[in-house]
């Protein structure tokens, strides 16, 4: 979204005090008796990115002239984005209006601290990246709610996804952005996305032989209900054998993964729906139509409501949620669904 959009946005919301709602949600700036809240605008920003004296320009001296309004700033610290989302969600309060303003990694810890806060906020991305695909679907989103992605791993929540989740290759290939002759070349400014393409074919074709997935149990659960309003329950499963060199597990909610791959249709508006997949992407044969498909088309997969997937011998898996990666060591069980929680888009 465009910084004068948020500031449109943030303006109305100041002043439409005789409205009890705002684009369609409570206008939570105002409470029941007439009284203003708390008016917080909180920016989330890396200060040792590349871009950050554009988003001082850009983004930072336009929201602080915005009337009615406080200006605050979260600094991105350099540890990891779970560690900063708990540190944002420690500060944030009921109105707090949270704009990110980076690539998706930033964008992943603004949703991240909203959601862990508990709090009646709204969200904005202002796309500083080099594939903003959190920006992309929350500027679509605007003024509605968006039910992210959870993952749980072995039974305690993990993180918060608005755009996608994959484990496996597709997780583990996105460190190659954080090597440092690769982040050089991007921090120069004149490094775009065919610069990102070139540099994760060479990856791939260097790393596809690899296991990227330990053999698991899987078992993909889709609630429907059928023209006749009859509740249906759809459950496709995988056993070990079978699962046997899948190389990637991919769960889409936003309009795109990557920028290059279309997520389809607004899953992120759904309370309960998601795309999800999986595939021998590591073999060039199953990868170039599945790329031609998820390029021109959506990417190729199945409509669940819930996707586990249980390794019986434990083992080491990347796993990633927009473009920021972990590597799970001795995991049994990962879980992928709706967060119950939704969260207001400016």
């Amino acid at each position: 979204m465009e910084v004068s959009e948020i500031q449109k946005k943030i303006t109305a919301l100041v002043y439409e005090k005789d409205k009890p709602d705002f684009l369609g949600l409570p206008n939570e700036w105002w409470n029941e008796d007439g009284k203003a809240r708390t008016r917080r605008v909180i920016l989330v920003y890396n200060p040792r990115s590349s871009k950050a004296g554009m988003v001082k320009e850009q983004v930072v001296k336009p929201l602080q002239k915005i009337p009615g309004t406080m200006f605050g700033k979260y600094e991105v610290k350099p540890t990891d984005v779970d560690d900063n989302a708990a540190e944002l969600a420690k500060i944030l309060i009921d109105g707090d209006v949270v704009v990110a303003a980076g690539g998706d990694g930033t964008a992943t810890i603004a949703l991240n601290g909203a959601m862990l806060s508990k709090k009646a906020v709204r969200l904005a991305a202002v796309p500083f990246g080099n594939f903003n695909d959190m920006a992309r679907t929350l500027k679509k989103a605007s003024g509605k709610e968006v039910y992210p992605l959870e993952t749980v791993i072995d039974g305690k929540h993990y993180r918060y996804a608005a755009c996608y989740f994959t484990i496996g290759m597709f997780a583990e290939s996105t460190e190659i952005f954080d090597a440092e002759k690769t982040r050089k070349k991007l921090q120069k400014g004149n490094k775009g996305l065919l610069f990102s393409i070139r540099t994760l074919i060479k990856w791939y074709f260097k790393n596809k032989r690899k296991n990227f997935i330990p053999p698991f149990k899987y078992s993909s659960t889709t609630k429907t209900y059928d023209r006749n309003g009859v509740f249906q329950v759809r459950v496709k499963t995988m056993n070990e054998d079978e699962s046997k060199g899948i190389s990637d597990y991919l769960a889409v909610n936003g309009l795109s993964v990557a920028k290059v791959m279309k997520g389809g249709k607004n899953f992120y508006g759904h309370k309960a729906d998601f795309l999800s997949t999986t595939g021998k992407l590591n073999r060039f044969l199953k990868l170039a139509p599945f790329m031609a498909k998820a390029i021109l088309s959506r990417v190729p997969g199945d409509i669940s409501t819930e996707d586990v997937l249980v390794f019986p011998d434990y083992g080491n898996v990347e796993i990633q949620a927009e473009g920021e990666y972990k590597r799970l060591e001795h995991v049994g069980k990962i879980i992928v669904r709706k967060s119950e929680k939704s969260i207001k888009i400016l």
